[in-house]
């Protein structure tokens, strides 16, 4: 390698390039990209004590401390980073993505570093919060009333604009490097170290593309933990369902409620044969989850990580009933400012029907006295 290769360009990214410089730009996006991450510190680790669950203790891998405020952050970085080895992007061409928000936050981020204008095709029903976001970073939204057209439509406006459609859907599983390079679960058993219970005995993730999922049971089988991985779906969802009958034609007329996960379709990203067990969360239990967490943690967090909440109860229950002690770790995706003007509106919940009063002391019940979660409501492979 020429020492011309080995030195960091120190000019901006151009936006005009001949198709000889491409490589060039491209090692220099990578730079970018790379010199974002060592500026950025670990995500934290939090303990929530369990009073109903002696000798299990679970934690919360807090993913909003990200900068752009979510467990997707991760995931943009791997994308681009994937995207650009592959030489698929180019200088001032379009990035576009179908995306529930989270991710479009974060690719936003990303693409606005590299000087790339960015799309983010999404449900017409994405929160405000979001879209100001995306806007923040220098990006566009553009929505769909029909939330199963957000994948045609970005292929259609990718072809269009000579852009490039990153598909998160697609490649989230290959895109992360499961083995190490401070993924997310290499990241959770270095902080574990020095626990009571190093080694845990459940990971809880919901799933979204199912790329979390997919990295987090690839490294404990890769590193030869005992550790078992637990997915958390949401009600609106087909994972739970194609888990347990495999058919992957699976199809769904809308889209989740719980925003950043549960998928109307099956993702490639999705790996079933990871995971050692799932859990179905009816929307309601996964929202009161999330206002009780809140209140446990004293700041807002998103509709999922109640999700992964319930998760790591079912978990906590089911070690319980063994006799068995150890740790559990839950992703705590994003924080609740996105969602103001919706799960933590009032008039908006009375509005969708929800009443969280009886399952958020349900939830409580459960998480300081042991109590079953009601099993009417759940559906469970655990």
């Amino acid at each position: 390698m020429t020492e011309a290769c080995n030195k960091a360009d120190s000019r901006p990214i151009q936006r005009e390039t001949t198709m000889s410089d491409n490589r060039q730009w491209a090692r220099e996006a990578i730079r970018i990209i790379e010199a974002d991450f060592q500026r950025s510190a670990d995500t934290h680790l939090i303990p929530l004590p369990l009073p109903g669950f002696a000798g299990i203790e679970l934690y919360f891998k807090d993913e909003s401390s990200h900068p752009t405020g979510s467990l997707k952050h991760r995931l943009a970085r791997s994308l681009f980073l994937y995207a650009l080895c592959n030489g698929w992007l180019k200088p001032g061409a379009p990035v576009i993505e179908a995306s529930s928000g989270s991710t479009a936050i974060s690719e936003a981020y990303f693409a606005r570093m590299l000087g790339l204008p960015f799309v983010a095709v999404m449900p017409a029903t994405t929160s405000r919060e979001k879209i100001a976001q995306i806007a923040f970073y220098g990006g566009q939204s553009h929505l769909v009333d029909d939330p199963t057209q957000i994948y045609a439509e970005s292929e259609r406006l990718a072809r269009e604009h000579d852009g490039h459609f990153i598909d998160q859907f697609t490649y989230a599983e290959r895109a992360t490097d499961w083995r190490a390079n401070n993924n997310i679960a290499e990241s959770i058993f270095q902080q574990m170290r020095f626990e009571r219970h190093p080694e845990p005995s459940w990971l809880i993730s919901s799933p979204g593309t199912g790329g979390t999922t997919a990295t987090l049971g690839r490294y404990v089988r890769y590193r030869q933990h005992c550790t078992r991985v637990l997915c958390a779906d949401a009600e609106r969802s087909v994972f739970f369902d194609y888990y347990q009958s495999g058919d992957a034609s699976l199809r769904l007329p809308h889209g989740s409620r719980i925003e950043g996960i549960g998928r109307p379709r099956v993702e490639a990203s999705f790996l079933p044969k990871v995971i050692d067990a799932m859990v179905k969360v009816p929307d309601a239990l996964s929202l009161a989850a999330m206002h009780y967490l809140a209140e446990r943690l004293g700041r807002h967090v998103g509709g999922s990580s109640g999700t992964n909440l319930i998760g790591a109860l079912m978990a906590a229950q089911q070690m319980k009933a063994a006799g068995e002690s150890g740790s559990i770790v839950a992703i705590l995706c994003d924080g609740g400012e996105r969602y103001a003007d919706t799960y933590y509106d009032q008039a908006w919940l009375k509005a969708q029907g929800y009443e969280l009063s009886g399952l958020m002391a349900a939830v409580a019940a459960s998480a300081e006295r042991g109590e079953p979660l009601p099993a009417s409501v759940l559906r469970a492979n655990i």
